[in-house]
């Protein structure tokens, strides 16, 4: 199969988002902007057409997706939302939407199983990009969207880095620019709560914890105790154990080739001879504790000189993506500050990481 990219610049907008919709239509996949990552696009309520999605991104069925609508109002042709809910759901809709917010809800019959990985609820958002806002109005339907790469390998910012990862696996791309956003959307699970509203956190993202707060108790997802998991891995096996609620929540994702570590404090990291290492700083200074404790191969900032989150953001795995291909034997990175967006990069580099 031969990949296509078409550029959504304001004279050729009108043609990309044309044949988006078209292929959509002929229940084929095409990957697609978004504000925080490129997603990799497909009719939400065709069966055969998701399953497409997954195939192309060697993802596992256990995986759920999100689905993007095209107008806040359309949440409940989707969701079962009590009247309860629906209060706290509006409230999260008119602060963050459009926008890199995910909201996990119960589900309708019309959204195939396969969407949600046979779970009772459906992750929904609405993205700020006005592209994917674009293909979204015109398609009419719902679109499953996970982020345009290889399973488990680093999401993609740019149509070029979607090419690298899909080349030959999906007919088109639709070229929006640098994702501007840089990281996957933020994930909660809404529920009524006692007192207040409850926002469980599946996974930070742009929307951070103090942005979520204003609406509800934002609650962290428990780490099972080694016993509780002995006794989930005997009840379910490993796929049960393993099994996420959300998108983006398994433990090893978003990952390079070369392996990446992420070390508590500087002074674990312990070179091996003979091996050529890479390092991912924040803001390249030396009073972080890692620029001089190593003759360094290579070496990425995030955010140069101050240091700023969101910078740091837009720029992880753009840069992880050029230390994966500078040919050292592994890349060590820099943990950032615990608030704010740094949560979330921290939950990537994490994630990615070996130790």
């Amino acid at each position: 199969m031969e990949t296509e990219i078409v550029y959504a610049e304001e004279e050729m907008a009108h043609e990309a988002i044309s044949k988006a919709v078209r292929l959509l239509d002929d229940g084929e996949v095409v990957a697609l902007p978004t504000e925080t990552v490129y997603g990799l696009g497909a009719n939400a309520l065709d069966a055969d057409a998701v399953a497409k999605v997954f195939a192309a991104k060697e993802r596992p069925s256990f995986d759920p997706l999100i689905i993007h609508l095209a107008t806040r109002e359309s949440i409940h042709d989707y969701c079962e939302i009590s009247p309860e809910l629906n209060e706290v759901v509006q409230k999260l809709i008119q602060e963050f939407w459009p926008g890199p917010l995910t909201m996990v809800l119960p589900k309708k019959g019309i959204i195939p199983d396969i969407v949600t990985s046979g779970l009772p609820t459906v992750a929904v958002r609405m993205s700020a990009h006005p592209i994917m806002q674009d293909i979204c109005q015109a398609f009419g339907k719902p679109i499953a969207a996970p982020s345009a790469n290889r399973f488990g390998r680093i999401s993609p910012t740019s149509a070029g880095a979607v090419l690298k990862e899909l080349e030959g696996k999906i007919p088109l791309i639709v070229d929006g620019g640098a994702c501007n956003a840089g990281i996957e959307s933020t994930i909660v699970r809404v529920e009524v709560g006692k007192s207040r509203p409850e926002l469980h956190l599946l996974r930070a993202g742009p929307v951070v914890k103090e942005d979520l707060q204003k609406i509800g108790k934002v609650i962290r997802p428990k780490k099972l105790t080694e016993r509780a998991r002995k006794a989930l891995l005997e009840k379910q096996g490993e796929e049960g154990l393993n099994k996420p609620e959300a998108p983006g929540m398994l433990e090893s994702h978003y990952a390079p080739s070369t392996p990446l570590y992420v070390f508590d404090k500087p002074e674990e990291f312990q070179p091996e001879e003979g091996m050529s290492y890479a390092l991912l700083s924040y803001r390249g200074q030396a009073k972080d504790g890692y620029m001089e404790l190593h003759d360094w191969d290579v070496v990425e900032e995030l955010s140069p000189g101050k240091g700023k989150l969101g910078e740091a953001a837009v720029r992880l795995f753009h840069v992880l993506r050029m230390l994966d291909e500078s040919g050292v034997d592994a890349i060590v990175a820099e943990p950032v500050a615990e608030t704010g967006l740094g949560v979330a990069i921290n939950d990537r580099l994490r994630r990615a990481s070996q130790r």
